[in-house]
Order: structure tokens, then C-alpha cells, then sequence
């Protein structure tokens, strides 16, 4: 008898989650068994007792039974995995029809902000590939769509940290709103949604979205007239760092590039990433605490690249992520050839020094989200008509915010 699952259930689930949860508590017990590991020995060495191939390791019976933990839980997870693999085409059958949820995109979305670096590292199937979607489908470069189903004016739209492109439908006051829809209703785009692991460093990101620009406008069924890019948070960060891989490499895109919008993108950090590293540097200052230190660095490398803005490998190449340390960031100006726009948020009624360095938007400060900075090379050069200042709104907000969407229009009209 066929087991009968409810409907609103399945269509959450997919065939490769059991394995992917299998791997996912494989990796969570062997990191707990570590640290608790790594307590155990702080204690016995304020007493004198020897440590075992390293500091946090321990010696004799008691690192026996340790290794045995960790031993047994890779070998059954492994094992474990292994078996869902060759089930998935089984389970496959029990899978609910239909393109994926808004709920599972979203957790998706969130979980690989969060450790999206370590669900690729560790090959896991929730780990998200960076695909644009055109007509809410992967676009394929095999099977490009028809020339009647597109424009030669192309807007590539792009989420932030632990988001993805089915979020920039929003609402207000009741109404739907999607900034990317209202302009390419406005002004003929045909919109490109980019979903991409948030996890990963902006760099990483960076790099595989030149690729992905380059081959979608040689597989375009039209030539493209115009290249604009919408970009929200972090995503602002992986544009950037896409235009800087692309130049390098003398890819044909940027000379296509008109625009870049860049909404609440943090382009000189976030105090919370600043703030979470100085967690990491108060839990290591003792032995009995430094063990503990792993809960915090268990951060994805997307999220402390926003510690100071991070858009390029020699950023954070050859560095320990989680050691506190000045920024060292190489200057990156805007590009000069490409209309660059800025909208900042803050959550006050009025701007004033301490708001616009402590409040912002709540995630991003008004001073970071304009591209200013103390060291004028590293300032990003907005000109003054290029730049607007949502009052009363939070990061986002911005996404439903009918004063932006007037301002955007009105920007790319001209």
C-alpha cells in the first residue's frame, strides 16, 4: 500500500532532503563532540594534565573515547547518506508537482547565508548553485528563449543575504509591489532574476556572475541594446565584484552596462558583522571560553565579508576570517562609464551624526549605503543626483517602499 502524505507537506520537500539533513546532523555532532572536546581540555590543562596531538585535543582513554564519537558519527552518517543516495530515485515518486514553495526558497535562502560556504564544501544538495531565471525558469544557454518573449533592454535583478529573487515581491499598505516588475512594465526591461548561494565569499559570487552575464548575453536570441543591473544589500557587493572579475578578464558585458542601482547595499561593511567579531575576540580571551569561540564562526564567509565590504579575493585571500584586524581592503572606485545610483535608508525621521553611523537602516549605516568613508580613496564617488535618502525605513522596507519605486523610475527614465 502506497503511503499517503498531506499535500501541503510535500510540496516542501524534495527527494535529496533526507540526505541532505543526514549530512547536515553528521557535521553538527562531530562539531559539538569537538567542542565539548576542546572544554574538556581547557580544564584539565589550567590543572597541569598534558594535551594530546594538539591543545584541544585530549590524551589517553578519554581522547579515545573522543575520537570514537567523531569516528562512528562520520562513518554512519556517510553510510547513511550513501543509502538515501541510492533511494532518491524512489522517493523521487512521493514528490508534490509543481515548481518549488515560497516557504522552502525562503529557508533555503536563509540557510545558505547563514553556512552556505560549508553546505558547497561539504557537497550538500541544499546548497544553492548561482542560476538566472528569466519567465520565473532557470534560464538555459542550450535552449535560449524566443526572440518574440524578450527585449533587447535587459535588467538583471539581484537579492541580498539570505533572500532570493521570489523576495523582491513585496507589499504596502496592502498593495503587491515588486520594483523589478514596475520597471520593466515602465520602460520595456525584460528581467533576469539571479539566485545565488549568499553563504559564499562576494568574490566567489562575484566571479561566477561574470560568467553567467557573459554567457547569457552571447546566448540572448536578440542582440542586447542595454545592461542594467537592480541590486539589493549585498547583492550590490556581488555586482560590483562581477563588473571587477568581468573587466579583468576582458569579457564583452560591461561594455553593455548602463546602469547599476544599489539599494541599502553596504558598501563599507556592517557594524553587526563587527559586532560578531568582536564576539569571536571575547570568547577566545579565555581558555575555558575559546572552545565555545566555533558556535560563533560557524558564520558563513559571505556574512563576515560584510564586516568591512569585502568585494575582491586579495580582500580576504591569505587571512583568517574570524582574527580581528584594521581593513585592508583594496580601493575599488565605481566604474566610470556606468550610471551608478545609491538609495539608503534610515529608520529616523532626520538626518544627524549619531543616526546616520548608529541607526541606518537597522543593518546598514546611511554613510555606508552612500559609499562614504573616512579615507577618501576609498570613498565611492555618487554624484549628488544619484543619490537618495529613504527617511523612516528600514533595510527591508526598501523593497516596498512606493517613494523608491518613483525614484527608480525616474532615475532609468532618464
Amino acid at each position: 500500500m502506497t503511503a499517503r502524505y498531506p499535500q501541503n507537506t510535500l510540496r516542501h520537500l524534495r527527494a535529496s532532503d533526507l540526505r541532505a539533513l543526514a549530512l547536515l546532523a553528521t557535521e553538527a555532532t562531530a562539531a559539538v563532540t569537538r567542542m565539548a572536546e576542546g572544554v574538556h581540555q581547557s580544564v584539565w590543562r589550567t590543572l597541569g594534565a598534558p594535551s594530546g596531538a594538539t591543545p584541544e585535543q585530549a590524551r589517553g582513554l578519554t581522547g579515545l573515547i573522543y575520537q570514537s564519537i567523531t569516528g562512528v558519527t562520520q562513518h554512519v552518517g556517510h553510510g547513511v547518506a550513501a543509502a538515501l543516495t541510492r533511494l532518491e530515485p524512489l522517493l523521487q515518486r512521493l514528490e508534490a508537482p509543481g515548481d518549488e514553495s515560497f516557504e522552502r526558497a525562503a529557508v533555503l535562502a536563509a540557510l545558505n547565508g547563514v553556512m552556505g560556504d560549508r553546505l558547497q564544501a561539504a557537497g550538500n544538495p541544499l546548497a544553492t548553485p548561482m542560476t538566472p531565471r528569466l519567465h520565473n525558469k532557470v534560464f538555459d544557454k542550450a535552449a535560449p528563449p524566443d526572440a518574440s518573449r524578450v527585449t533587447g533592454k535587459v535588467l538583471i535583478v539581484i537579492h541580498g543575504l539570505c533572500m532570493n529573487e521570489r523576495q523582491w515581491a513585496s507589499r504596502h499598505a496592502g498593495a503587491p509591489v515588486n520594483h523589478a516588475e514596475m520597471l520593466a512594465a515602465a520602460l520595456g526591461y525584460t528581467l533576469v532574476y539571479v539566485r545565488y548561494n549568499s553563504g559564499l565569499h562576494v568574490s566567489e559570487n562575484g566571479h561566477l556572475l561574470a560568467q553567467q552575464l557573459d554567457d547569457l548575453v552571447r546566448c540572448w536570441p536578440m542582440p542586447v541594446t542595454e545592461l542594467s543591473v537592480l541590486a539589493h544589500s549585498m547583492g550590490g557587493l556581488v555586482t560590483r565584484s562581477a563588473l571587477a572579475s568581468a573587466t579583468a578578464s576582458s569579457m564583452a558585458w560591461p561594455g553593455l552596462l548602463k546602469n547599476i542601482v544599489f539599494l541599502g547595499t553596504p558598501h563599507h561593511g556592517s557594524p553587526l558583522e563587527r559586532a560578531g567579531n568582536w564576539i569571536d575576540v571575547i570568547l577566545g580571551s579565555t581558555p575555558y571560553s575559546r572552545p565555545l569561540a566555533k558556535l560563533g564562526q560557524l558564520r558563513s564567509a559571505g556574512i563576515t565579508d560584510l564586516r568591512y565590504g569585502h568585494v575582491l579575493d586579495a580582500d580576504w585571500q591569505g587571512h583568517d576570517r574570524f582574527r580581528r584586524k584594521p581593513d585592508s581592503r583594496l580601493p575599488l572606485p565605481l566604474p566610470e562609464s556606468v550610471a551608478c545610483f545609491a538609495v539608503a535608508a534610515t529608520t529616523a525621521a532626520k538626518r544627524s551624526a549619531l543616526a546616520d553611523r548608529l541607526l541606518g537602516d537597522g543593518l546598514v549605516p546611511l554613510h555606508s549605503a552612500l559609499g562614504q568613508h573616512d579615507d577618501p580613496q576609498r570613498s565611492l564617488h555618487f554624484a549628488p543626483a544619484h543619490q537618495y535618502i529613504a527617511y523612516r525605513t528600514s533595510h527591508l522596507a526598501l523593497l516596498s517602499s512606493p517613494a523608491v519605486a518613483q525614484q527608480l523610475v525616474a532615475w532609468l527614465s532618464s
